[in-house]
């Protein structure tokens, strides 16, 4: 059973049950958890040959038709799972929006249309999308082109206020504000504001050539590359990239590269939610023989205006399956923003994210304590979650309607996503749907493995130690892995 001795098909029941039975059936449940488990021989030597302690190391596996597990080892201690407690956040989302969900864009003029010229405002009004990239943008304003628009007299005006997202440093987490992965949530985020710069050395005129792609109409590379008899290789090719801030508009590129090297590629994320929307929209409109007169404002769609053009995102079961396959940070968290949205309606908050979060895991029998979401993708050193809790998620999932959607999203070993390069080995090949996460000192995976007898298996491993993420942690829980694959 998932919880005390409920049957799984009338956990969603539970709720009607006071507080009080929650914490109940919570204790009864992490007493139905052997603490005293040992490590399979294999797990143990690694971690006793990195000199660390098995009390670091959090371990549950439990085959999927069965109802008590097969092996749990300090399953009841609240660590930080990394990018795992997506697993959380996805499932949820999919149970309960369901894989057919989508995400609108709005479109109002703001004036009146003649002759393909729009005399006003165009206004474009975010809800959320996790995947507006460049192709499903360039789609979005094709559509809005062949409705007749083809001159913008007035500005183009961003409404992202169906997220209410305090603006913070986007490097806080690490000090990497110019990565991709620690962007922050926009309700209108275009292309995850991603660049991806190619820089080519020529020996001739002993200059670095730089394409930028997408071209962006508002953002100015500043080119002081040269080239010289370095040896290639190091960090970023010698390359230095610097971003005036968040509200500057240049890159800066100095250093060297050396001369023979090959053509070097690397992607940053560049300028804010909306301007970087609107530096895109120039270039693509304009390429596509259009014009727009005015300039940027970022404000909400006056309330008179009706809606001219809608734009579906993906559907949630494709979103589910870029998220996980790619463990993408911001999608996830545009997920917790757009469960709170759903449950206590607009604007959509952090706070109000978690709280969906921790009712519908309730609702459907799943109660943790010891739970900290913080923003729902695990970039965060406050994320906590016990590998018995985050392996009873996997066993609800199982049990889930949309099972096949979920279990799908994961990657698959050797064959895509974040395990497209590992478990190579013929007899592990697809064997394996797992969710790695890795931070400074943590390390862990989660998912479901099918056995050679045909068994399927829940895993959750789980490492916090100082070192766990520079191969010790990953040793030990591939070697985890393959044990479960043996049973």
């Amino acid at each position: 059973m998932l919880s005390g001795s409920v049957p799984r098909h009338l956990l969603p029941y539970v709720l009607s049950i006071a507080w009080l039975v929650f914490g109940i059936e919570a204790v009864t449940a992490a007493k139905a958890v052997d603490p005293g488990g040992e490590l399979p021989p294999e797990v143990a030597r690694i971690l006793a040959a990195y000199d660390m302690p098995a009390r670091t190391f959090s371990v549950f596996v439990q085959d999927t038709a069965q109802d008590t597990p097969l092996l749990v080892v300090n399953p009841d201690i609240a660590r930080n799972p990394a990018s795992t407690i997506k697993l959380l956040t996805t499932f949820i989302a999919l149970d309960e929006l369901n894989p057919g969900f989508r995400w609108k864009s709005e479109i109002y003029l703001d004036g009146p249309l003649r002759d393909g010229r729009l005399e006003g405002d165009l206004y474009i009004k975010g809800y959320g999308d996790p995947y507006m990239v460049i192709e499903r943008y360039w789609l979005l304003l094709d559509q809005l082109r062949q409705k007749g628009v083809r001159e913008i007299g007035g500005d183009l005006v961003i409404d992202n206020t169906y997220f209410s997202v305090p603006k913070v440093d986007p490097g806080a987490f690490d000090g990497q504000a110019s990565r991709t992965y620690n962007v922050n949530p926009d309700a209108f985020l275009v292309n995850f504001q991603a660049v991806n710069f190619t820089f080519h050395p020529d020996p001739e005129s002993n200059r670095v050539s730089i394409v930028a792609v997408p071209k962006l109409a508002n953002l100015e590379l500043l080119n002081r590359l040269g080239v010289s008899d370095r040896r290639c290789g190091g960090y970023q090719n010698g390359i230095a990239i610097a971003l005036g801030g968040q509200d500057s508009n240049r890159v800066t590129f100095s250093g060297n590269l050396g001369r023979y090297c090959r053509e070097y590629r690397t992607s940053r994320a560049v300028l804010q939610g909306p301007t970087y929307a609107y530096g895109l929209f120039r270039s693509l409109w304009a390429g596509a023989g259009a014009s727009l007169e005015g300039n940027l404002r970022v404000e909400a769609v006056p309330a008179h205006l009706e809606p001219f053009h809608s734009f579906e995102s993906l559907a949630l079961g494709d979103i589910i399956r870029l998220i996980n396959k790619w463990s993408n940070n911001v999608m996830a968290r545009h997920l917790l923003l757009t469960l709170g949205a759903e449950r206590f309606g607009a604007p959509a908050t952090v706070a109000n994210g978690r709280q969906a979060i921790i009712e519908l895991l309730r609702e459907r029998g799943l109660d943790f304590p010891e739970l900290r979401i913080d923003n729902g993708a695990g970039l965060s050193r406050e994320t906590r979650i016990s590998a018995a809790s985050l392996g009873r998620v996997l066993l609800a999932a199982s049990d889930s309607l949309f099972r096949a959607e979920f279990v799908s999203s994961l990657p698959l070993s050797g064959l895509d996503g974040t395990l497209r390069r590992r478990f190579r080995d013929a007899s592990l090949v697809g064997r394996m749907h797992i969710k790695t996460g890795r931070l400074d000192d943590v390390f862990a995976m989660a998912g479901f493995v099918r056995s050679r007898s045909g068994r399927e298996f829940a895993v959750v491993a789980i490492q916090n130690e100082p070192g766990a993420h520079r191969g010790p942690g990953e040793e030990a829980q591939s070697a985890l892995l393959k044990w479960v694959y043996r049973q």
